[in-house]
Formats: C-alpha cells, sequence, structure tokens
C-alpha cells in the first residue's frame, strides 16, 4: 500500500470524513468545446469552496477530437490548477484524469509537485490510460502499449516524489543519479487514483492506487464494485463521477443522460443518500443548468 500521500491536504479534504463529500468538475460554465471565460469559471470556484464542495476537478485533454464531444476545461491541466489554486484557499484540487500514457514522467512529476507546492498540498491525481484513439499517434504511442506504460509512469513518478537523484530507466528514458527533479511534494507522495480499469487488474489498483476513481455505474454494477473494492482495498476511497441536471419539476423521476441523470431534486436526494450506504466515499459531479450559479446554490442547498 502507499504511504505518505494520506498526509496530503487535498487527499485530506476528501476523504477524512465519514460521509460522503462533493466536487465539482471543470469548466463549471460548461463551456467545454470553446474558451471558457476565466473570470466567470474562477468566480464560480471560489463559490463552490465556500458553499461547501470538498474538491474541483480537471481534466486532462490534450487535443479537441469532435468526434469524441468536448475539449475538457481547454486549458491545460498544470497551469489552469496553479491559477485555480490562487483563488481558494482549502478545497482540494484534482485532476480527472492525467493522462500518464501521453505525458513524459518526469515532466509530470515535477509539474504536479509544482501545482502540490503553490497550493499549499492540496492536489490529488486522478490518472489515466486515455481513451480519445487520435491522440495516440499524435504523440507516438502505441495504443497496445497502454497498461504497460500506465504502470510504469506510476512507477516512476513514486520513485522520483519519494528519492534524491534516483536511479531508475523505463521506456521514457533513464535517470542515472546525477540529476533530481525539484521541487519536490509537500509531502512524500502526491496521492494516485487510477481511473477506470486503466487497463489493470482490480488487485493491482488496490495495491498501487490511493484510491479508486470510476464513471457513472447502474447501481447493482456499482455496489458489486464497491464490495470488490473493499474486499481488496480495505478502506481505500472509492469515487466516482456523474452528470446532474436538475429537472424543473422537484418531484421528476430520472431520465438517463450520458454518465448521469435529469431528475427533480427529490430523486437526487434519495440517489445521494443510496450511493453513501453503497460505500461510496466521493462524487465528482458536473451540474448541467443555464445559470451555473444558480446550480451550485441547489445542489448545495438541496443535498449537503
Amino acid at each position: 500500500m502507499p504511504t505518505g500521500g494520506y498526509e496530503n491536504a487535498g487527499y485530506r479534504r476528501l476523504f477524512d470524513g465519514d460521509g460522503l463529500t462533493y466536487g465539482l468538475g471543470f469548466p463549471l460554465t460548461g463551456a467545454n468545446r470553446s474558451v471558457p471565460d476565466v473570470e466567470r469559471e474562477c468566480q464560480l470556484a471560489t463559490r463552490a469552496e465556500t458553499l461547501g464542495f470538498e474538491g474541483l476537478w480537471a481534466r486532462d485533454v490534450p487535443t479537441f477530437w469532435p468526434k469524441f464531444g468536448d475539449a475538457g476545461q481547454t486549458f491545460d491541466t498544470w497551469p489552469w490548477l496553479s491559477y485555480v489554486a490562487s483563488h481558494t484557499d482549502e478545497i482540494a484540487l484534482g485532476t480527472a484524469s492525467v493522462i500518464l500514457t501521453l505525458r513524459h514522467p518526469v515532466h509530470v512529476a515535477k509539474s504536479a509537485a509544482t501545482v502540490d507546492q503553490l497550493s499549499d498540498g492540496r492536489l490529488v491525481m486522478g490518472v489515466a490510460t486515455g481513451d480519445r484513439d487520435p491522440e495516440f499517434p499524435a504523440f507516438g504511442v502505441e495504443r497496445e502499449t497502454r497498461g504497460d506504460r500506465f504502470r510504469e509512469a506510476v512507477d516512476t513518478l513514486r520513485t522520483i516524489w519519494r528519492e534524491e537523484y534516483p536511479e531508475l530507466e523505463g521506456e521514457w528514458g533513464r535517470l542515472e543519479g546525477d540529476l533530481e527533479v525539484v521541487p519536490s511534494p509537500t509531502t512524500a507522495t502526491i496521492p494516485l487514483v487510477p481511473t477506470g480499469n486503466a487497463r489493470q487488474s482490480r488487485e493491482w489498483i488496490a495495491d498501487h492506487g490511493d484510491g479508486w476513481l470510476f464513471y457513472h455505474l447502474p447501481e447493482p454494477t456499482l455496489e458489486s464494485y464497491i464490495d470488490d473494492w473493499r474486499a481488496m482495498a480495505g478502506e481505500k476511497p472509492f469515487s466516482i463521477a456523474i452528470r446532474v441536471a436538475f429537472a424543473d419539476d422537484p418531484t421528476a423521476d430520472p431520465e438517463p443522460l450520458h454518465l448521469g441523470y435529469r431528475a427533480g431534486l427529490e430523486w437526487f436526494q434519495d440517489y445521494f443518500r443510496r450511493l453513501e450506504a453503497y460505500g461510496v466515499d466521493h462524487v465528482i459531479v458536473s451540474i448541467e443548468n443555464e445559470v451555473p450559479e444558480d446550480a451550485l446554490e441547489r445542489f448545495a442547498d438541496g443535498i449537503f
């Protein structure tokens, strides 16, 4: 089991309590095909912290592929989270998720530690293998090697963060003990949370991850996943991401959306209570509403 990451302030913010915690996924304005309004995004981020949301999560989308449908929050993950850190105080800052197969691990180690330092230890890293097919040839990476590259990257990050002048070698290159990657994180390691199956066995994820982040799942499937996770990983946290759209009628039954639901507030209140009972520790919510400020207020007032 990885150690040290549990002292990270962001990880404690998300997972130290007994109940379900809530985070938000950027872009908070919903602008995921064009450049979002930076001032409005930061105003919403500050308001989310005031309302009691525990995390703000930025996706890592190197390129825009129209067939896939969105460009994430558009801005590169690391400078964006550094900017958000300067406009917030205590809320956790997460990546959901860094595509380790398409990034050089030395760059990731340095960039992540920089954000962690600038945010006083608030960074938690969701990490993934990538799922946009055209990006792999764009980066000169064979899709079939994703699983191996992911494992190697996780091991490399842990080593770089924990050792001075490390000696290690991989497909990415070689460190011979005469170079150190600075800065170091605020704790022994930044928490790493694999996303989805990451081309790994559940046993590997349980052993090497500081938690598990999954997508929205039907409730019976979710229950079985959490049961398996607890058997293998003990109390390591389990998180999911979900889209939420509030119907005008608070009593409206749910209508499926891609990775979520449109429903009345009352149904969502019951739904999140069930998630907590299943053992979900944190939910990353993408709220769909023409007036994001109203949606954040409605969620906080009605769900927390």
